[in-house]
């Protein structure tokens, strides 16, 4: 099916059979419905009239591809000097599978050996990507760094230090037509740069909408996440249950995923009732809401390839407390109420008393230090982490996957 949007030509490739079903993963049969895709992308080219020189291959789904477009469709002349890029946007879902998906693909077992397309006895999507795509990124400059390394390398660490000279990292943007509180249709009352001001109505306003008293002079923080372990919701529970006892904040949640999470957070609420609102659903105007209205926004998650949430958070004014992980580290400076730089609070040790000790630095300024918060606040405002800013490191990267010649591979 092909589709035209701002002028560029869509299209999406269909199965009844592999995608007419509820949700896009988690299905026993994603490794076949991948393998399908992967296939679907390399055979429809020459049908569509298309040789691309750059194939953007993105994440494990993707991961067959370039092996797929040097080792089985080179024999045929249109597919010569195609080159490809892959992405790691996330290094811990990896697409494993039993080898017998090599058929499905109509590759050779004799290329399910550790230095090639095994990884622990099975199959792997992301292994594959990562050994034979002509140019590799992950989303960010410290992620880049952190996968090479035991602790955030998922196994991988060793096949990626073998492709390290052909890896970079590229802060991913966000898009301000989407995320903009001068425009966003989505939030009560617009606001920017010129008039933060307006950010208190929209603060008020979702306190009525949570169900929370409507204070302002108590800080409002907000949290928008998948509920998985990654996100550092164990420390979130910790430091929120000890600020939350102290009426110290009021804490507004949004959010679906691990039952576990979900548990402890219903818990939470029902212990304050008075100061915490959870929501438990997919809710995109609820999500806008809470990044307008909030005035602090947690992300201290354990590992972070480059997150969104934080930039989102900015660009509303709403301040981030994060951990130094990945694009953590590289988007957000922490601040120094001395010298006024930076524009969130940073912390290292993944620990409760580090977070503890970054929230307690926050709501200082908050509480103690008005003006202050206020020139942080515009700050905030004023960061940009478009798309725009981060197009021309691609159009490199991709310039840089073009010039690598057959002795490269």
């Amino acid at each position: 099916m092909r589709s035209l949007q701002a002028g560029l030509p869509f299209y999406f490739i269909d199965s009844y059979q592999y995608f007419d079903r509820e949700g896009m993963y988690c299905h026993m049969d994603d490794g076949e419905r991948f393998a399908y895709f992967c296939k679907a992308v390399l055979e429809m080219l020459p049908l569509i009239g298309f040789k691309p020189d750059i194939i953007h291959c993105n994440d494990w789904h993707t991961g067959p591809i370039p092996f797929l477009l040097k080792y089985l469709y080179n024999k045929d002349s249109f597919y010569k000097g195609i080159k490809t890029v892959f992405t790691i946007h996330n290094l811990r879902y990896q697409g494993n599978y039993p080898k017998d998906l090599l058929k499905v693909l109509g590759i050779s077992e004799d290329y399910f050996n550790p230095e090639q397309l095994e990884f622990y006895g099975q199959f792997s999507f992301m292994k594959t990507g990562i050994l034979y795509a002509d140019k590799i990124n992950a989303v960010s400059n410290t992620y880049a760094r952190e996968i090479q390394t035991p602790e955030f390398g998922e196994l991988m660490d060793g096949v990626i230090r073998k492709r390290s000279k052909d890896l970079c990292g590229i802060v991913n943007g966000i898009s301000y037509e989407q995320f903009n509180p001068e425009t966003d249709e989505m939030i009560y009352k617009n606001y920017g740069i010129h008039n933060p001001g307006f950010k208190k109505e929209n603060k008020k306003a979702l306190q009525k909408q949570s169900g929370l008293p409507v204070k302002e002079d108590i800080p409002l923080v907000g949290l928008v996440h998948r509920l998985v372990d990654q996100k550092g919701l164990d420390l979130v529970l910790a430091v929120m249950d000890k600020l939350l006892m102290q009426q110290r904040v009021q804490f507004v949640m949004l959010g679906l995923g691990d039952p576990y999470f979900v548990k402890k957070f219903k818990n939470l609420q029902k212990k304050y009732s008075d100061s915490m609102a959870a929501f438990f659903e997919f809710n995109e105007v609820l999500a806008h809401r809470i990044y307008a209205g909030a005035d602090i926004f947690l992300m201290p998650s354990r590992f972070e390839p480059c997150g969104l949430g934080q930039m989102i958070s900015l660009k509303y004014g709403t301040i981030p407390v994060v951990r130094a992980v990945g694009g953590l580290a590289d988007t957000i400076r922490d601040f120094d109420p001395d010298t006024q730089e930076g524009n969130g609070f940073v912390f290292e040790e993944y620990s409760s008393k580090a977070f503890l000790n970054a929230m307690e630095r926050c709501l200082s300024v908050y509480t103690e230090r008005k003006d202050i918060w206020d020139k942080l606040v515009k700050t905030a405002l004023s960061e940009d982490f478009s798309w725009d800013r981060q197009a021309d490191k691609y159009i490199d990267l991709f310039l840089a996957a073009m010039k690598k010649g057959e002795k490269d591979e």
